[in-house]
Parts: structure tokens; sequence; C-alpha cells
């Protein structure tokens, strides 16, 4: 099978990439299945129904949280209703999971989303949630695993690696918003770092450059907003699964002036 992900959408500029390039990457590149992550989605900051219909809308088949999975209030019912997910970290007792499994080709394919610590809301232990909910689904015969790892720390998500590497099918982390350079195959699973956000991307992190450079120079915090106009990417990871192993992958970077860029992960032995 062959599957994709797509990084932290932010706001309405993510949401317009996707709704003009997500339909004909799916065609071009013969893609199965397409996870993608919410959390900025609405403005910057969580998700609203009107836009998670409309994302699903553009071909979208689950989509992932973070630590602003909460942000808007009516969420917490499409947790039942929609192919959402939250970090599977956050205490039981909350609404929704962090961890599907879906049929695509006729193979199982799990989705687990997991939120780091540093910098990150109090929740359970990210790498024991991991590992008790990796192991379970391997003991119940399903191998295609995909894991979203929101977090801050880039040592966290390496580490993240070096536990499950050889058990799931790929690692990738989101939250930073900032692509990084290190798309590999390490045992039969897929990591990268942090895939990067899609939205704006002149400015910083997708938002308006004014609150950030304000609160840099003087300290003083405001509301951060999306920029009514600037220039846009979406980022993708594609990645091939065979038999819960990752056999090929490469990443997509779409501007809105029209470049495609296109780089290769890179086999370790």
């Amino acid at each position: 099978m062959k599957i994709a992900f797509i990084g932290d959408i932010v706001g309405k500029p993510g949401r317009d990439m996707l709704q003009k390039h997500l339909p004909t990457l799916k065609e071009q590149e013969g893609i199965d299945f397409v996870i993608a992550n919410y959390e900025n989605a609405s403005h910057g900051f969580g998700l609203t129904l009107k836009n998670c219909n409309e994302l699903f809308s553009y071909g979208v088949d689950v989509m992932t949280g973070g630590n602003h999975s909460w942000d808007k209030k009516d969420i917490l019912p499409l947790f039942d209703s929609h192919e959402l997910l939250r970090p599977h970290n956050y205490p039981d007792e909350l609404a929704g999971t962090g961890c599907k499994v879906y049929d695509v080709c006729g193979e199982k394919l799990a989705i687990l989303n997991l939120m780091g610590h540093y910098g990150m809301p109090y929740t359970d232990n990210a790498f024991r949630c991991a590992e008790e909910s990796v192991n379970a689904l391997r003991e119940d015969g399903i191998y295609n695993i995909f894991v979203d790892f929101h977090a801050e720390a880039t040592s966290e998500k390496r580490a993240m690696l070096m536990l499950l590497e050889g058990r799931v099918s790929g690692i990738i982390g989101t939250h930073t918003h900032v692509s990084t350079d290190d798309f590999q195959i390490v045992a039969g699973t897929a990591y990268m770092t942090d895939i990067g956000l899609t939205g704006c991307r002149d400015n910083v992190i997708g938002m308006d450059k004014k609150v950030p450079l304000q609160q840099f120079l003087t300290g003083m915090k405001g509301h951060f907003d999306i920029p009514k106009k600037c220039k846009k990417i979406l980022q993708m990871a594609v990645m091939e699964l065979e038999e819960g192993k990752c056999t090929s992958a490469f990443k997509l970077k779409i501007l809105d002036d029209g470049r495609t860029l296109k780089s290769e992960a890179w086999l370790e032995d």
C-alpha cells in the first residue's frame, strides 16, 4: 500500500493548498490512504466542524492532533462521528482515542498519534504508551503501523525512532512547523524528525510576523494571526509499505509559485 502524511495544516492557506493539490497528487502518485495533522487547521488553533468536513472532502482519510486538539470545543463530538485522533497518551477518560486501525488495500493499517513532553501539556508517558500500543497491535497481527509523534524536542523524536525502529512502518514528527532534512528508512521504518507545516511559508511558523517579533523584542505576548496574504507551501511524505516495512519513501514540497521539490528518503544499512 502507498500512504501519505501531511503535517500541521495551518489555517486557511494550508486548507487552500490541500484543496488545490491533494486530489491531483493522490491520482498522480497512486496514494491509497492520506493522514493529515489538523491541530492548527482552524485559524491556527484547533479544528471546527466546518473545517473538519472541508479537509475530508479534499481526500484526507484520517486526521491526527496534538496540543491544540482541544482548542475548539465543538471537536468533542467529532471524535465519535469523524475519523479524528488525538494524542493517545492523553488520559483515557478524555474524548476520543489516539490509535485506530483501517482496512487499506486488503491489509490492516494502524495510525498511532502520540505527543511529547518538553514544552507540552501534561500527559502520560509517550514512550511507555508507544511501547504498549505497538506491542498490542503486533500481537493482534497488525504490522503496518504509522506514528505521528507531535513533539517539540528533536531528541524525543529521535529517541522514539530508537525505541520503535523495525517494529513500525513509519514515524514522522509534527509540531515545530519547520521541516527537517533527515528523511530516512531504518530497518524498514521511515523516519523524519519534522515534516513541517502546510500553509504560509514567508513568516514565523505560519503566523503573521508582527506578534512573534514583538514578543522576541519586548517579551510582550499577543494573539497570533494567520496572514491574509502569503506565500504558501504543501509538505507531504509518501511511503510504500509492504508487510509492515517501508520499502521506499519520498517527500514533496509543493509551492504556490508552481514549483515542486522532491527528495528521496535514504536507506540506512
